[in-house]
């Protein structure tokens, strides 16, 4: 087992608003549903533990596309989300920030008596995961965050994150337990972070005869490490720019939503009388329910679907999120009564969108696309933390509140 990645995550200050926050949950819940639905609850914690898909959900979510932000607010929603159905969905979020991180043990007990699994041992689990990132690989984060999903079957997966004041960094490390042979070998799905020049591993397994010798710290080689990963680099930059987006995938995306004849088709495909923006919204959400792992490269192509809360690459467009939402939940719903065909759309959308990515898709004009985004965004309700700074410092005005206001 190899770590699948690095890359940096900017420490970036600020709070999730309400607005958005009951927005996120919702969406975090029927996103989560759907790939259960759709693949499994294995899939579910398998995209979980893979950091680029992570990062893409934070994004179509509505969160800053490429901070630390994005960890504790997507756990944090999941965990709204999915444990008031963990009795329905089968999939429990545990633990979270701070004392959120230290009630972990608890909720797992807690778990485990309910379902019938090794309550201590998932304890066990959990603590040495902590203390391996923690404590074993000296990289000069400390673990502030610790995050851990649990199926009924005992099958599980960690995502923790570390802080690192003195580079303003904040390194998230990922584990899954199909991939986990043997915590003293490698245990890392993936460790995202910016590399930090010389890394003591006590877990490394070419640190075994250190391991055999009162643990004398190990020496690996960071360059052979970053050779064997895959790369997620993430900007100091706080708006997202052309080089971080697939045009060609995004130049898909809005040729569905904005070319008459396939949107009229994509609509069929989704058995829904859908606007183009929509659309653009639901592929990118269909995407990140179902597509392969090398298509979530560049999750700043995520936040295409709803903007971000800071307003890059454009505001969260609240009508078009509600709009979405309702499409999603709808299909969710009826899936539940065994009729299918709507839920079924989203598969469907997704491989029409990669077809027409194969055949005829133009890249996308990012220049214009933002222009277009930000010249619809007033009619779409769009709002972004500054709205708020705003409307405190003045008596309210008549904006129309959104659905989840």
């Amino acid at each position: 087992m190899k770590r699948s990645g690095t890359a940096d995550l900017p420490l970036h200050g600020g709070r999730v608003p309400a607005w958005l926050a009951t927005r996120m949950t919702a969406l975090g819940t029927a996103i989560s549903e759907s790939v259960i639905h759709h693949h499994g609850r294995s899939a579910l914690l398998s995209r979980l533990s893979d950091p680029f898909w992570f990062q893409a959900l934070g994004a179509v979510m509505g969160m800053d596309w490429h901070s630390s932000g994005i960890t504790t607010s997507v756990l944090g929603a999941l965990k709204r989300g999915l444990n008031p159905r963990a009795h329905e969905l089968g999939v429990h979020v545990c633990g979270g920030r701070g004392r959120h991180s230290r009630n972990t043990p608890n909720e797992l007990r807690a778990i485990a008596e309910r379902r019938g699994l090794d309550g201590d041992e998932l304890v066990r689990i959990s603590r040495l995961t902590a203390r391996v990132d923690n404590n074993a690989i000296a990289d000069g984060f400390q673990i502030y965050l610790h995050g851990f999903i649990v199926a009924d079957d005992g099958e599980w997966a960690v995502v923790q994150q570390g802080l690192n004041p003195a580079s303003r960094l904040a390194r998230r490390y990922h584990w899954h337990s199909p991939a986990v042979r043997d915590f003293t070998s490698e245990p890392h799905i993936a460790i995202v972070g910016q590399p930090a020049g010389l890394i003591q591993n006590l877990v490394d397994q070419r640190a075994t005869p250190a391991q055999h010798a009162l643990l004398t710290i190990a020496r690996t080689d960071p360059e052979r490490t970053l050779q064997e990963a895959r790369r997620l680099v993430m900007p100091a930059h706080h708006d997202v720019r052309p080089q971080n987006v697939d045009l060609k995938r995004l130049g898909a995306v809005l040729a569905v939503a904005y070319d008459r004849e396939l949107s009229d088709f994509a609509s069929l495909l989704l058995v829904e009388q859908l606007g183009p923006r929509t659309l653009q919204s639901l592929a990118l959400i269909a995407e990140v329910v179902h597509g392969a792992p090398s298509r979530f490269a560049d999750p700043a192509r995520f936040a295409f679907a709803h903007g971000g809360k800071d307003g890059h690459p454009f505001p969260v467009p609240l009508t078009t999120y509600d709009d979405s939402l309702g499409v999603l939940r709808r299909a969710l719903d009826s899936a539940r009564l065994d009729r299918t065909e709507k839920i079924d759309g989203l598969a469907r959308l997704d491989r029409f969108v990669r077809a027409v990515e194969a055949r005829r898709a133009p890249e996308a004009d990012f220049d214009e696309t933002l222009r277009h985004e930000h010249a619809i965004s007033p009619s779409l309700n769009g709002r972004t933390v500054f709205d708020d700074r705003r409307e405190r410092r003045q008596p309210a005005g008549r904006r129309q509140p959104g659905l989840f206001d």
